[in-house]
């Protein structure tokens, strides 16, 4: 809570009024210091760390053949469709491999018919009593080896060609390329990534929590507010999930705050800070105009209860969303600060 009140330099006259921006005073002459009486008020004790905004559904384009790159069709910031051609890498070693399994499954099958013929023959001599049953058992296993090495054949080719078919890399989803890891002329090997793709409509927050935090953090029904610093936007966040498992290295686990779906102004990898209330507390703040720097210090002038001010160093928090400065140490409820640092000052002297 914070009670405004003034201090005069001279008979000059104060009218004070609460506008949508917070306290307002204005003198009808000059030397009058507004000033405000702090109250602690009951304030939402956040969870704050450091994000990194990332989509939500995202992957990596990998090559599944080796060959030479011969041609790009998308670069970063492209729009793309899902199952549209991004790369095509040369074929001639897969179209090789190709015929060859092609090859194999002729002499295959030529092989099925001519064990085919012998069996029907051998059986046909069975049936007269002019060879002995092993004789046809003999016909039979080599009808059936015929037939598997013709199924195998079959599976090595459409294995081939399925090879070949790789060499034509597509988008997984529809999209956007973040970014091209290869061009016209690089070599393309299993497993070397190519593209990064992305979907735009929706995103989150991620942030590594210390286990010290885990136990707050783990409750069910959470609600979190996503700040963008650098542009001085908040986000309203949605679902806040914890992950069941902390990394083995640093012992953190990682939080994940969704972002409404098309938020503007918004891209993977931009920098964040996710705000989680896990509860209230009271304390006290300030207007940030009240505040004094001077080199490396940071200070407010302190009404004395003698018609002056005494500057008094502080140690702030965070700025919270209506613009105003925690206050942590320094200062405690029922304590007047002037507005005007400026003009208190001059009263101080």
């Amino acid at each position: 809570m914070l009670k405004l009140t003034s201090h005069r330099l001279g008979a000059a006259l104060l009218a004070v009024a609460l506008g949508p921006a917070g306290p307002v005073a204005w003198a009808a002459g000059s030397g009058v210091v507004p000033t405000l009486e702090l109250r602690p008020a009951a304030q939402a004790r956040n969870f704050v760390a450091e994000a990194t905004l990332e989509a939500v559904q995202q992957a990596t384009v990998a090559a599944q053949v080796s060959g030479r790159i011969l041609e790009t069709r998308v670069d970063a910031g492209a729009r793309v469709r899902k199952g549209e051609v991004l790369m095509r890498i040369d074929t001639r070693e897969q179209d090789q491999a190709v015929a060859a399994a092609g090859a194999g499954k002729a002499a295959a099958e030529a092989r099925l018919v001519e064990a085919r013929a012998s069996y029907e023959r051998t059986r046909s001599l069975r049936d007269k009593n002019f060879i002995s049953a092993s004789a046809l058992d003999q016909a039979r296993a080599a009808l059936d080896a015929a037939q598997a090495q013709v199924n195998a054949a079959r599976a090595g080719q459409a294995q081939q060609e399925a090879g070949r078919s790789f060499a034509t890399v597509t988008a997984p989803m529809d999209g956007i390329v973040a970014q091209r890891l290869a061009e016209v002329g690089d070599m393309a090997q299993p497993g070397r990534a190519l593209l990064s793709v992305y979907a735009p409509g929706n995103l989150r927050a991620v942030a590594d929590v210390p286990q010290a935090r885990l136990a707050e953090l783990a409750k069910p029904g959470l609600t979190a507010r996503i700040e963008l610093p650098e542009a001085g936007r908040w986000i309203e966040g949605g679902a806040v999930v914890l992950l069941p498992a902390a990394d083995a290295r640093t012992h953190t686990a990682q939080l994940r705050i969704s972002l409404p779906p098309g938020t503007p102004g918004v891209l993977p990898g931009m920098a964040a800070r996710v705000h989680v209330a896990v509860g209230e507390t009271p304390r006290l703040s300030l207007p940030a105009a009240a505040v004094l720097r001077r080199g490396e210090v940071t200070g407010v002038y302190v009404a004395d209860g003698k018609g002056g001010f005494q500057l008094r160093q502080l140690r702030l928090g965070s700025p919270q969303e209506d613009g105003s400065l925690e206050v942590l140490a320094g200062l405690k409820g029922g304590e007047t600060i002037a507005l005007d640092p400026v003009r208190a000052g001059l009263v101080r002297r």
